[in-house]
């Protein structure tokens, strides 16, 4: 970047440093896939951190541990609306679905019974499921967001048992080796800074301790430098390096449910956290755990994110620097529009562009990039949607009004006539009485 940007980049980090008495922090900016910017501040054994020291993640573990399981969504192994006990049978909650665990609808106490899991040594699956044989369940599962640590240590066992292997084995081989992240793991290895709680009233520090959780580990074991957690960076904004689907990624950062009720500020997907900023929709996931901070997010639409970790157990804004970083790259920085050029299209596609009426109502129908269609409303708001091709004349719906619908052309002696989506008729002229309008167009048609 720009050395005034780097200037202003760096300048903010010290800031947050300085003020917030952190022991060390380090940061990165991510564009458009790449790591573009690093800094750090502070001391790890008496030199600056750099783009390969380990810091501990935290709950952006969860974010991983989800993409597997959205991995094993697609392969057809698994629904999000299945119960968890068709795949961990047993258990005392076993009616909350995985998708609600993905997104902490699923009722599930905060934290496991007994000592404290961050900072205790953890058990295996069978002493953590025994621990929620009684009160596991504290809200409704589906009637509202509740974080749960808990429920992706459950999450963590859904995976070892449909790969065989244990979590961190199955997030190895799907998501860190594809990804190149080869410095993550569930220990430290190497240079790492270690975690300190800094006192409230002096500048003197206390290690924390990091002790292995166990059947909770899915829930906030990882450790991993700038470099690897800028890679994540881009990957949640849509760099899946044939990981995951572009689009099951963007399914992730939907909104399933919000933390904050009416004010909409922030809200939680399938393994990650959303925030609202200023018209910008970032998605990402932060992590504390005892002598660490972290956090990762992006903002799809300008393809701008940042990342931040400390080892202290409190003081700094973290989640705050980390959309503060990217704010300053894109408005010291503002990406150019992508360049336009034709691309490659089935050109039988083109009898289908252009206007359809729904009634009176007329609406473009429009070939986008990825062989995919556009359907919206040719003056003000109104229902549109993007679909992708099913099969012959069929068309899934992926956003809007439409998501998850089915939109079918119809055609006489070849000729596209009409379209149903959702039992709407779309045709080329509004209510064309030759189409199969429900109930039927007035025979004496339109007047004055």
């Amino acid at each position: 970047m720009l050395t005034s940007t780097d200037s202003a980049l760096l300048r903010r980090l010290a800031e947050e440093q300085s003020a917030a008495r952190v022991p060390s922090i380090v940061a990165g900016v991510v564009r458009d896939g790449r790591l573009v910017w690093s800094g750090a501040r502070g001391q790890v054994d008496g030199a600056a951190p750099d783009e390969d020291t380990q810091y501990r993640l935290g709950s952006i573990t969860k974010s991983l541990v989800a993409a597997v399981v959205m991995r094993l969504r697609d392969e057809g192994r698994l629904d999000l609306n299945d119960p968890l006990d068709k795949h961990v049978p047993g258990t005392s909650f076993g009616s909350s679905t995985v998708g609600q665990l993905l997104s902490h609808t699923g009722g599930l106490t905060s934290e496991s019974p007994g000592s404290w899991w961050e900072r205790s040594q953890g058990g295996d699956w069978q002493a953590l499921d025994a621990s929620l044989a009684v009160d596991a369940i504290k809200n409704r599962p589906g009637s509202r967001f509740h974080y749960s640590n808990v429920g992706y240590g459950v999450l963590g066992e859904l995976v070892a048992r449909h790969r065989g292997t244990d979590w961190f084995s199955a997030v190895r081989g799907e998501i860190l080796e594809p990804l190149g992240m080869s410095s993550t793991e569930p220990h430290p290895q190497g240079r790492h800074a270690q975690g300190f709680a800094v006192h409230p009233f002096a500048d003197v520090l206390l290690p924390e301790p990091s002790p292995d959780a166990g059947a909770m580990a899915p829930a906030g074991q990882l450790w991993s430098t700038v470099k690897d957690l800028a890679r994540w960076t881009a990957f949640v904004g849509g760099d899946t390096g044939g990981v995951l689907r572009p689009e099951t990624v963007a399914e992730m950062r939907e909104v399933a449910t919000v933390d904050d009720g009416d004010a909409w500020t922030s809200g939680y997907g399938l393994g990650l956290q959303l925030v609202r900023h200023h018209g910008r929709r970032l998605a990402g996931h932060t992590g504390s755990m005892p002598g660490f901070l972290a956090c990762t997010i992006t903002d799809p639409a300008s393809g701008t994110g940042a990342l931040t970790m400390a080892n202290t157990t409190s003081g700094p804004a973290i989640l705050t620097l980390a959309v503060d970083l990217i704010t300053i790259a894109d408005e010291a920085e503002p990406k150019l529009p992508a360049e336009w050029r034709p691309s490659e299209v089935d050109t039988g596609l083109l009898a289908l562009t252009g206007l359809w009426h729904w009634g009176p109502t007329p609406f473009l129908l429009r070939l986008i990039p990825g062989g995919m269609f556009e359907l919206t409303p040719v003056r003000g708001a109104g229902r549109a949607s993007r679909f992708r091709p099913l099969g012959p004349d069929a068309w899934l719906g992926l956003d809007g009004y439409y998501a998850g619908e089915t939109l079918r052309v119809h055609r006489t002696d070849g000729t596209p006539s009409h379209l149903d989506l959702a039992t709407f008729i779309f045709t080329r002229t509004p209510y064309d009485p030759a189409a199969p309008i429900p109930g039927g167009v007035d025979e004496t048609g339109w007047r004055p």
